[in-house]
């Protein structure tokens, strides 16, 4: 791991409950972490993880990064108090989305390890992706990335699986998503994440099984 520190920070409220995955979205990892240490931008993460899976610490995890923005998950909004920032180096959909590769995939894995090892408040459930918790405004870190491997490791939620149909919305909102925003994007949101081979945006069959079926992993953590 690197020490890259980064000034853009500031006092926690209150504890950690929440891990949030991103991608860069930009051209390099050089420019995505100057970003993230200008103090101009305000922006920040406690870590970046190359493509090469090197590990870059920004900012300490006591600290509030801010790397969320406006977002809501589980009924908690503006999720910087209380989360942990992973950047994952990828140029993104603006400029070149692409897999993530298997020494970046392994590296965030073991990290995401090791943050749930020091914070035993963030569940499963709590694993989330910036479009989870920002689906008007993100996709990332979006459809190529390895939900189900970090699965299988113990970091966050997957299912292959599906389920007799719901009401989508109930079963959305059970999860965590803002159900109050257009259902479009927070279909696709959940998509990205649950179902990444079907990005239809609409609330069809298979997404309400998928659903379904998510929303029954999340009650039996409940």
């Amino acid at each position: 791991m690197i020490s890259a520190p980064s000034p853009n920070f500031d006092e926690r409220p209150g504890g950690v409950a929440f891990l949030v995955l991103h991608y860069t979205g930009m051209r390099t990892a050089e420019a995505a972490i100057a970003r993230l240490r200008d103090p101009a931008a305000k922006v920040s993460a406690h870590y970046v993880v190359d493509e090469d899976g090197t590990v870059y610490a920004l900012v300490p995890e006591e600290k509030r990064a801010w790397h969320a923005g406006v977002s809501f998950w589980r009924g908690v909004s503006m999720l910087n108090d209380a989360s942990i920032g992973i950047e994952i180096v990828n140029p993104g959909h603006e400029f070149g989305y692409r897999a993530f590769p298997e020494r970046q995939m392994a590296a965030v894995t073991a990290l995401c390890l090791e943050v749930l090892g020091r914070w035993p408040g963030i569940t499963p459930r709590n694993v989330v992706g910036h479009s989870d918790i920002a689906p008007n405004r993100k996709q990332d870190p979006g459809e190529l990335f390895g939900w189900p491997r970090l699965a299988a490791a113990g970091v966050g939620l997957w299912s292959d699986a599906d389920a007799p149909p719901g009401e989508l919305r109930a079963d959305l909102a059970a999860i965590g998503y803002d159900t109050r925003l257009a259902a479009r994007d927070v279909i696709l949101a959940f998509q990205r994440h649950f179902l990444p081979a079907w990005l239809s945006g609409e609330a069809d069959e298979p997404t309400r099984r998928r659903a379904a079926a998510v929303r029954a992993l999340v009650d039996g953590q409940a």
